[in-house]
C-alpha cells in the first residue's frame, strides 16, 4: 500500500519539525511531514486558493453575468467540477504521501496503470513554476501600492492621475525588478523553513488576518452610501444576462479558483493526516474561497459606485479605479493601504503553494536539501520573471511578440489555458477510469450514497466540464 507509513528507519528533520521516513521502493523516498491539525491543512489550502483573482475577477464576472443568477450557476459548477477534482487531487497526494511527480509514479504502478500518468505530476510542477515567474511580478505591484497608498499618493487623485501612477510603475523595469525580487525572497524564505515551521506557521497567521481585514473593508464600504447598489450588482437575479458563455465562465472560474491542476493541492494533501476527512475539508475550503470572493465584491463595488466610477476588469479595477475611489473618500489613505496589504497577503499565501511541489520532489529524492531546493527553484523562477518585468516596458513592442503575445502573455496562456485544464482533466480521468474504485473508497471513507455521487461526478461530469474549459480556453469552442 503506497499510502501506508513505511516501517523503515526515521530521522528527525528540525527544519521541517516533522518525521521523515525513507521508502526506497522504486528509488523514491516518501516525505511524511504532516500538518499539525486539520485546520492547518485547510488554512494552507485556502491560502493557495485565495489569490488575486478572488479580489477582482470573481466580483466582476458575477456582476457582468447576472449577479445572483451567476452565483447559483457558479456554485453548481463548484459542486460538480471543482469539489470532485479537488477531492481527487487531495486524495492522490495523501495516499502516496509524496510530491506530485512521485505520487503519480507510485500510484500508477500500484493501480496497474500506464507510466504515462506521471505527466500529471510533471505538468503540475512545471505549471506552478511558470505561474510563479509572473505571479511574483504582479504581486510586486501590490507591494508597491502599499507604499504609494500609505504615503498619500492617491489622496484626491483623478482617474487620469491614477492611470499615470500605474503606467509609471509598470513602465519602470528597475522598480518592478526590486518588488519582484523582494516578493520572491519572501516566498522562498517561508518554503525553505519547511511545512510546520514555515508554511503552516505563516498561513495560520495570514488567513485569519486576511479575513479580518476584508471584514474591515466591507464595513468601510457599508458607510459609503452605495452599499445597496454594490449588493444589487453582485446578488440581483438577472437571468437575462446568463448565456452559454456565462456558464463556461462559471465553469472556468470554479476550476481555477481552487488552484487545481498545478500540484499545489496534491502536495498539500500529501501532508494531510490519515484520520482527516478529505470530503468535508474540501467542502469547507470551497465555501471559504467563495465567501472571500463575495466579500471582496462587497468591499470593492460600493466604493466604485460611490465615486461615480465604472467597475472594470483586471488590473485596471485594482490599480487604477480603486485608488481613485479610496483617494476621494474620508479615511481612504488608511483603508486603501489595508486593501493593498490584503492583496499582498492573498498573493503571498498562493505563491508559497506554487513553490512547494518542485521543492518536495527535489528534497524527497535527496537531490538536495529543502533549503537549497527552495532557493534554487526561487532563483530560476525569478530569472524567468525578468521576462515578465520587461514585457510591460522594454519588450512590449510588436517586434518582441510571438503570435501577438508578449513573453508574459505566452507564459500565462501556456499555464492557464493549457497546462492547468489538462492537468485537472487527467486527474479526473486517472481517479475515475485508470485507478480502481477501491482506492477512492479506502481513502475517502464516504457513505455509499455520497460516494456514488462523487464517483458519478469524477467519472463523467468533471471530465466533461474540464474538457469544455480547455476547449474554450484554446479557442476550439
Amino acid at each position: 500500500d503506497a499510502g501506508s507509513t513505511p516501517a523503515a528507519s526515521t530521522k528527525y528533520d528540525r527544519a521541517d519539525d516533522s518525521a521523515r521516513y525513507n521508502n526506497y521502493e522504486g528509488g523514491v523516498m516518501s516525505l511524511h511531514a504532516q500538518w499539525s491539525t486539520r485546520l492547518a491543512f485547510m488554512l494552507a489550502a485556502i491560502g493557495s486558493a485565495v489569490g488575486l483573482g478572488n479580489v477582482w475577477k470573481f466580483p466582476y464576472i458575477t456582476g457582468e453575468n447576472g449577479g445572483g443568477a451567476f452565483v447559483l450557476v457558479y456554485l453548481l459548477c463548484i459542486a460538480l467540477i471543482g469539489i470532485p477534482v479537488m477531492i481527487a487531487e487531495v486524495m492522490l497526494g495523501r495516499r502516496a504521501q509524496r510530491s506530485p511527480i512521485s505520487t503519480m509514479q507510485v500510484l500508477a504502478k500500484e493501480q496497474g496503470a500506464s507510466g504515462f500518468w506521471q505527466i500529471v505530476g510533471w505538468s503540475g510542477v512545471f505549471a506552478g513554476f511558470l505561474i510563479l515567474s509572473f505571479y511574483s511580478v504582479i504581486a510586486g505591484w501590490a507591494m508597491a501600492y502599499v507604499i504609494e497608498s500609505a504615503s498619500g499618493t492617491f489622496n484626491a487623485i483623478s482617474g487620469d492621475g491614477s492611470g499615470d501612477v500605474f503606467g509609471g510603475l509598470i513602465g519602470d523595469p528597475q522598480r518592478l525588478m526590486i518588488w519582484h525580487t523582494l516578493f520572491m525572497i519572501m516566498t522562498v524564505a517561508v518554503v525553505a523553513r519547511g511545512i510546520r515551521a514555515g508554511i503552516e506557521k505563516l498561513v495560520v497567521i495570514l488567513m485569519p488576518l486576511l479575513l479580518v481585514m476584508l471584514l474591515i473593508l466591507v464595513a468601510y464600504a457599508f458607510n459609503s452610501g452605495e452599499f445597496g447598489r454594490g449588493l444589487a450588482y453582485l446578488f440581483s437575479f438577472d437571468f437575462s444576462k446568463l448565456s452559454t458563455d456565462s456558464i463556461i465562465v462559471a465553469m472556468g472560474h470554479a476550476f481555477f479558483t481552487l488552484s487545481l491542476g498545478m500540484g499545489a493541492i496534491m502536495v498539500y494533501g500529501s501532508y494531510m493526516q490519515k484520520n482527516t476527512s478529505i470530503g468535508s475539508s474540501v467542502l469547507m475550503i470551497a465555501i471559504a474561497d467563495t465567501v472571500v470572493a463575495l466579500l471582496a465584491g462587497l468591499a470593492i463595488f460600493p466604493l466604485v459606485f460611490a465615486n461615480g466610477l465604472e467597475p472594470g476588469a483586471g488590473p485596471g479595477l485594482v490599480f487604477v479605479t480603486l485608488p481613485t475611489a479610496f483617494g476621494a473618500m474620508p479615511g481612504g489613505q488608511f483603508f486603501g493601504t489595508v486593501f493593498f496589504v490584503l492583496l499582498v497577503i492573498a498573493a503571498w499565501s498562493s505563491a508559497i503553494s506554487l513553490v512547494e511541489p518542485a521543492v518536495a520532489w527535489l528534497s524527497e529524492r535527496d537531490i538536495m536539501s529543502r533549503v537549497r531546493a527552495s532557493w534554487m527553484i526561487g532563483l530560476f523562477s525569478w530569472i524567468l520573471g525578468i521576462g515578465t518585468v520587461l514585457s510591460f516596458n522594454l519588450w512590449s513592442g510588436d517586434e518582441y511578440k510571438v503570435m501577438g503575445k508578449t513573453f508574459f502573455d505566452l507564459k500565462d496562456y501556456l499555464a492557464s489555458n493549457i497546462m492547468l485544464p489538462l492537468g485537472g482533466l487527467l486527474i479526473a480521468l486517472f481517479v475515475g477510469w485508470a485507478a480502481k474504485a477501491s482506492m477512492s473508497k479506502d481513502e475517502l471513507n464516504l457513505s455509499s450514497g455520497t460516494f456514488n455521487l462523487f464517483w458519478l461526478a469524477i467519472r463523467f461530469v468533471a471530465p466533461l466540464g474540464v474538457a469544455i474549459i480547455f476547449l474554450n480556453a484554446v479557442g476550439l469552442l
